[in-house]
């Protein structure tokens, strides 16, 4: 189609920016009014569609129903400047357009339009680049199909005004890449990384002009030892190093690994617990390979494949799509075609895109439920995920997580080639994460997944395919395998079926239907064996918790049992078995095919046989070998009293709004190092776990103290001892910080929540409030809120505004006075240099929560010390926060514990200089605006 010059054409409609319990509107005559809720309402009947940033939040903080119609800005960002990231409020899109931000309300109204012209201009400018081909048929596709505000705009600025509508650009499968198979890499050397070298490498990615920081140079040196030549099989050399924060540790590492692996031909992994820590580290390798192709070729980021774009899952979603999902799907494809590598979750997908429709019109696209089938994908050349593997192979430096990386050794190498080197940056999470890795559980909706694996969606909508359609390629080529299958399937009516949890809670004797009422394959409650035990563990869990009526989760000891527990587990476990025996002889039989030297296999049948055998082993045996071994521990003895057990095991119920929704059997590693230690660290042949928080420094006997941090990262499992490294942070704490104990707050909601709010209002905004309970956040929240926007200070909050945590981050980050309620998840996810962060608030102590699993690591890993392992994790968590408020040399900040129940003896857990102060909170008060507000600290 002929395209005519680029014109901008911009709506003549208002501005709004909404406050809570006010908005400013900018009329198209060039008023601005303040408005309350109500009036504004009555005012936008008799105005165009408004100007807004994130429709939804702005309705919400307003207390409005949903727009039905306004020129949202995220949505024209999103589809102009795809794969761009952008915080969503208009301060943070005027920062990512290279505006002047706005410094108010009225300022912001004003700049709105003037956002959407660089937008405009942005993309006339780019309209001829690869992923904009199609641009103008998909706009107007939005315009025909759903009247989409923004799409005049977008064709005037494609010159493209006369644009006819198009699917096709929704496919954008069809303009991916393929990968190409390589050869197999070849084995690695064993070339060891001299101190020295590690220290000129770090020089020489710093350039000549970088700060000198000694402090990493010396990092570096130590980091080296963990790259020598592994001497004896099962014990790796493993560097303990904490390096407190300033020290520049990721390059201290970085220097290390890239030149081992540039040296050795085969990838270091770099592992950390959150993804906000695999952004940063990609984020700092542009100084290693400033290239885009360089880097590209030699750095990946790995994830599970729930985190990737379903190029399938996008096909349906987009074939016969109804309207009201379309501008979803489109800002999808248009993120699709320009995104580096496929990652929605934590990559250059814009989480806020999700927020702006309803759920599961964009959560959906991943695969969340294992539904991958490989290569019988009729996109598996073009999947995000395979091209993120092969690249990985060929790779000097992969940045995975720690989950990924313990469930990929944990299935010997699974996709991934088997890594020799590892990096775990924030290995203080190293115990949660392996916690989280070598659990089991048996509940009901674990069971109905595995059902669902097995006999598909029975009657719901979507692709699910049960275990005959996903082999029926394999099976049609070898019908001796169907057998087994049909076998595996007629048991699968045991496990609990479509509707359980409405059906169990409330009629235990009801027969399972389907959406149209017909009667589904299985057994009512009463005789359905994974029904029959959740019932049998709710009656025991009611019956034992001391907090069963709390309406919240509830659990309880395994033993002893109460009667029907034992016979009940019994009944399931065999009915499991049923299952697991089919599959296993499946399992065996697909070996046998792809072991058999006088098979004559085409490749793609082969990889179609090895994949099939890969997805029955870890979808199907390995989570049934698990649930069997624990059932069948419920007809043994109980362990003695005061014994140290391998596992914990216990029972729960997951509660929402008072009502049961799941049950459960749990089995926890006791200490979960072990198996870590067994499968990832002795197959290696060296690791570097390194955090700001290794030791607890609390702890007056240091070599306890490395001791501790030995055990709760599996080095006390593994028979060579650990190298132990320390560098100091370069920051002048004892200047630039300032801790407070307020001794007057009771430890209820309004209180604290006054107190919280104080304390923000006295720093002028740049803080972050967290607490030790959702409910006690969210109630915060409701009270702080009017008061700190009519201070003109915004206040944002996770469980609260439909935001995901690190779109948060970016909005707390970017809106430089604003403050932002969190919980520990979030604290993790924190790092904001400057004023954007300079009070941290914490509600209470973040003691332990007193679960049946903390209780027995109590008893038997605190070495007859109880009470300095809750003081240990208390002040590990008190540090680590405490460690967001400075991140450069020229940040200040003050801590403050709303808690005067708070021992002094976990203060002690902070940097060296920083003597916490107990005070009232009028004088906590006066004290954080002195300090924050003054051009030096004050004594």
């Amino acid at each position: 189609m002929a395209s005519v010059a680029p014109r901008l054409l911009l709506p003549e409609a208002p501005s709004l920016v909404a406050g809570v319990g006010r908005a400013t509107l900018l009329t198209p005559d060039g008023e601005i009014e303040t408005l309350s809720p109500a009036t504004l309402s009555r005012r936008l009947d008799d105005l165009p569609p408004p100007i807004l940033v994130h429709a939804p939040a702005t309705a919400r903080r307003l207390g409005l129903p949903p727009f039905p119609v306004a020129y949202d800005l995220l949505e024209l960002f999103a589809f102009a400047l795809p794969a761009q990231p952008a915080p969503p409020t208009p301060r943070g899109l005027a920062l990512a357009l290279e505006l002047e931000p706005p410094k108010d309300e009225e300022a912001a109204a004003v700049l709105l339009s003037e956002i959407a012209t660089a937008i405009l201009r942005r993309l006339a400018a780019a309209r001829h680049a690869p992923h904009n081909r199609d641009a103008g048929l998909l706009a107007a596709q939005l315009r025909d199909r759903v009247d989409w505000p923004w799409a005049g705009s977008v064709l005037a600025a494609l010159g493209q005004p006369e644009a006819r509508p198009s699917p096709d650009p929704l496919k954008v499968w069809r303009r991916l890449p393929d990968w190409e198979e390589t050869a197999p890499p070849t084995p690695p050397a064993s070339v060891p990384i001299a101190p020295l070298e590690a220290r000129r490498r770090l020089a020489e990615i710093l350039g000549d002009f970088a700060e000198q920081r000694p402090a990493q140079a010396d990092y570096a040196s130590a980091a080296a030892l963990a790259f020598a030549p592994r001497e004896v099989e099962g014990q790796p050399h493993l560097v303990l190093a904490e390096a407190g924060t300033g020290t520049g540790k990721t390059l201290g590492y970085i220097a290390p690994a890239s030149l081992w692996a540039e040296r050795n031909g085969a990838p270091v992994w770099v592992s950390t617990y959150t993804r906000n820590l695999q952004r940063q580290i990609d984020q700092e390798l542009f100084r290693l390979y400033p290239d885009p192709e360089e880097r590209r070729r030699h750095v990946v980021i790995r994830k599970g494949r729930e985190n990737y774009l379903c190029l399938l899952n996008h096909e349906e979603a987009v074939s016969g799509a109804l309207p009201s999902r379309l501008l979803a799907l489109s800002l999808v494809s248009r993120w699709a075609l320009a995104t580096r590598d496929g990652d929605m979750q934590g990559g250059d997908f814009p989480g806020w895109i999700a927020e702006l429709f309803p759920w599961g019109h964009v959560a959906g696209l991943t695969d969340r439920r294992g539904e991958c089938i490989h290569s019988a994908c009729p996109h598996w050349r073009r999947c995000f995920v395979e091209h993120s593997i092969r690249r990985a192979r060929s790779a000097r430096l992969v940045i995975a997580n720690h989950a990924l990386v313990m469930v990929q050794a944990a299935l010997g190498g699974g996709e991934d080639r088997p890594a020799l080197r590892y990096v775990f940056d924030e290995g203080h999470h190293l115990f949660d994460a392996a916690d989280s890795a070598f659990s089991a559980e048996i509940s009901g909706g674990e069971m109905a997944e595995l059902r669902r694996w097995l006999l598909g969606a029975e009657g719901a909508r979507g692709r699910a395919r049960g275990l005959r359609r996903r082999l029926e390629e394999v099976t049609g080529d070898h019908p001796a395998l169907l057998p087994l299958v049909e076998e595996a399937l007629r048991h699968a009516g045991s496990l609990p079926g479509p509707g359980w949890g409405s059906r169990l809670w409330d009629d235990p004797e009801e027969q399972p239907v389907d959406e149209e009422g017909e009667p589904m394959p299985g057994l009512p409650a009463r005789t359905n064996p994974g029904e029959r035990f959740l019932r049998v563990v709710e009656r025991q869990v009611l019956a034992r918790s001391a907090e069963a009526d709390s309406g919240y989760d509830v659990e309880c000891d395994l033993h002893p049992l109460n009667p029907g527990v034992a016979e009940a587990g019994a009944a399931l476990e065999e009915a499991l078995g049923t299952i697991e025996t089919p599959l296993r002889a499946l399992h065996g039989r697909i070996t046998g095919l792809l072991e058999d030297p006088d098979a004559e296999l085409e490749t793609g049948d082969r990889i179609r046989l090895d994949t099939a055998r890969r997805a029955v082993d870890r979808r199907g045996l390995r989570p049934l070998a698990a649930w069997r071994s624990m059932l069948a521990s419920l007809a043994g003895r109980p362990p003695e009293p005061g014994t140290r057990p391998v596992h914990v095991d216990w029972l729960a119920l997951l509660r929402r709004d008072g009502r049961v929704i799941d049950a459960a059997l749990h089995r926890h590693f006791l200490d979960p190092t072990q198996p870590f230690a067994t499968v990832v660290a002795a197959p290696a042949h060296g690791l570097l776990v390194t955090s700001a928080t290794l030791r607890d420094s609390g702890e007056p006997d240091p070599e306890a103290a490395w001791e501790e941090a030995e055990a709760r990262t599996g080095a006390s499992h593994l028979p060579a001892p650990a190298v132990r490294a320390a560098v100091p942070s370069p920051f002048d704490y004892e200047r630039q910080t300032m801790a407070i104990v307020v001794t007057d707050i009771a430890r209820d909601g309004p209180q604290t929540a006054m107190a919280m709010e104080r304390l923000f209002r006295a720093s002028g905004g740049g803080a972050l409030g967290l607490f030790t309970a959702i409910r006690r956040l969210r109630d915060a929240h409701a009270r702080m809120a009017p008061g700190l926007e009519a201070a003109g200070i915004p206040l944002y909050a996770q469980h609260v505004d439909a935001m995901d945590n690190a779109t948060l981050v970016d909005v707390f980050r970017a809106e430089e006075d604003s403050c932002l309620l969190g919980t520990d998840a979030l604290r993790d996810g924190v790092d904001v240099p400057g004023r954007s962060l300079r009070l941290l608030v914490f509600d209470r102590v973040p003691w332990p929560r007193p679960t049946i699993l903390h209780r027995e690591r109590r008893l038997h890993l605190s070495g007859a010390r109880p009470k300095a392992y809750d003081d240990a994790i208390a002040r590990h968590r008190l540090r680590q926060a405490f460690g967001r408020l400075v991140r450069r040399a020229d940040d200040r900040g003050v801590f403050v514990l709303l808690d005067s129940r708070a021992p002094t003896r976990l203060m002690a857990g902070l940097p060296a200089g920083v003597v916490p102060r107990r005070m009232a909170l009028a004088e906590a008060v006066q004290t954080v605006s002195r300090f924050l507000n003054s051009d030096a600290p004050s004594d």
